[in-house]
């Protein structure tokens, strides 16, 4: 016999959704939903019981609109094992009929099930899948959204991840060479990688900001950022980490490879062998017009010190995700976001977590793809390429969630066409 429980106390709810061996994830957690009133979000935290032990859990994140109407969503929900067709089939019927009550239209969940295991360039690799659940999903009343390749929904459809399983020098092995390349270098430029606080959430929002420009995408206020990380950092489970460089300290570094270099042209000039010297030179001479360029736009930054990239990242079970960052538009030769990564990731080893979340990807390998960039930054990492099920919604009221998603798009189009 199930029995549905609204309003779970927190040290009961976290309890579940923290040692859940299937489907924990910490945008379900407790926390999560705190930090979710910031964007206007009402949780509420329910679940199933069967024989008085919970089986079940769902943050659902309610949104109020127009006329007293509103609808939920379910971030990477729900906490319960999808493979139980009866117990998923319950929990549903009870989530409907408990949304209904707050006037809701739909509720949706986008689980962080993978649907097929992929190769690190997107191939399918015949074996297990989950398409027996999309369909079982739709059975019991689900419409789903598709398998969109971009971020179309609520949450990237794609992500990388990085098991921690190996040891350190595996995992390193198993990176792409040009990460193993840059990483092999070690810290050439005396760059400070380390774990901040909250004084430096300016300089965390400095990055977001530049890389939200660049890629066209929107940032989050600054307050959401600082509560975001304020309320899962008290509790141990976020770090933010940032790297730094010296202006001048860098210019000297630069100032003395310069010099190598020309001392390297010398030496090259008294070779016997004519053919290996005119080579030689001219590799060298290529570098050192390089590095002078580079350096030349070096000594025009004003500021004394410049941080160069940084992430929020959350801890939660066995798993990390490093889930806000972004990287300076200044120095990017430095390959900082890659020493901010590599430090992410052994500490992660170190503290005993199981694997590590990039976060979000595309499913579009693209060169004309705005994020081929961030893509392949997290494809070189040498993690395993995720695809999910998608996102699904349970409908309660046709009339008005056709109106909000088909009629209301099309109105603020009109209006944003009127308004250019």
């Amino acid at each position: 016999m199930y029995t549905f429980i609204e309003n779970i106390k927190k040290d009961e709810y976290e309890n579940f959704v923290l040692n859940h061996k299937i489907k924990s994830h910490f945008m379900q957690s407790y926390y999560f939903g705190e930090i979710s009133k910031s964007k206007g979000f009402i949780p509420h935290y329910v679940g199933m019981k069967k024989d008085d032990k919970l089986v079940a859990c769902a943050l659902l994140l309610q949104k109020k609109l127009f006329k007293k109407t509103s609808y939920f969503y379910s971030p990477r929900g729900f906490v319960l094992d999808f493979n139980d067709e009866e117990l998923l089939t319950e929990f549903t019927k009870y989530v409907k009929n408990y949304t209904k009550k707050f006037n809701s239209f739909f509720t949706a969940i986008d689980p962080d099930i993978k649907l097929q295991n992929l190769d690190i360039d997107g191939n399918i690799i015949e074996g297990e899948n989950n398409f027996k659940l999309v369909e079982t999903l739709k059975k019991i009343g689900y419409k789903h959204l598709g398998f969109n390749k971009n971020f179309e929904n609520r949450e990237p459809r794609y992500t990388f991840r990085l098991s921690l399983e190996p040891d350190i020098d595996k995992i390193h092995k198993n990176m792409h060479a040009t990460t193993r390349k840059i990483l092999n270098k070690g810290n050439q430029y005396n760059l400070n990688a380390y774990i901040g606080d909250e004084k430096d959430l300016k300089d965390f929002y400095f990055t977001m900001k530049e890389t939200a420009i660049r890629e066209e995408i929107t940032p989050f206020p600054f307050e959401y950022y600082k509560k975001f990380y304020n309320v899962f950092n008290k509790n141990n489970m976020s770090d933010l980490y940032v790297v730094k460089v010296n202006i001048d300290n860098l210019i000297n570094i630069y100032n003395k490879k310069i010099d190598d270099i020309n001392n390297d042209i010398k030496n090259a000039h008294n070779l016997i062998n004519k053919n290996k010297s005119k080579n030689l030179l001219n590799d060298y001479n290529n570098q050192l017009e390089k590095l002078k360029k580079e350096l030349d736009i070096i000594k025009k930054i004003e500021e004394k010190e410049l941080v160069l990239s940084s992430i929020i990242t959350v801890k939660y079970g066995d798993k990390v995700w490093t889930v806000h960052g972004g990287n300076s538009n200044k120095l990017r030769e430095l390959n900082a976001n890659y020493l901010l990564y590599d430090l992410i990731i052994c500490d992660a080893k170190k503290e005993g977590f199981k694997l590590i979340d990039f976060f979000g990807t595309t499913g579009n390998d693209s060169d004309n793809n705005k994020i081929h960039g961030i893509h392949l930054f997290k494809k070189r990492l040498g993690g395993e390429y995720t695809e999910f099920i998608g996102e699904f919604h349970l409908i309660t009221n046709k009339f008005m969630y056709f109106i909000y998603t088909k009629i209301v798009p099309l109105y603020r189009k009109l209006m944003k066409k009127i308004k250019n």
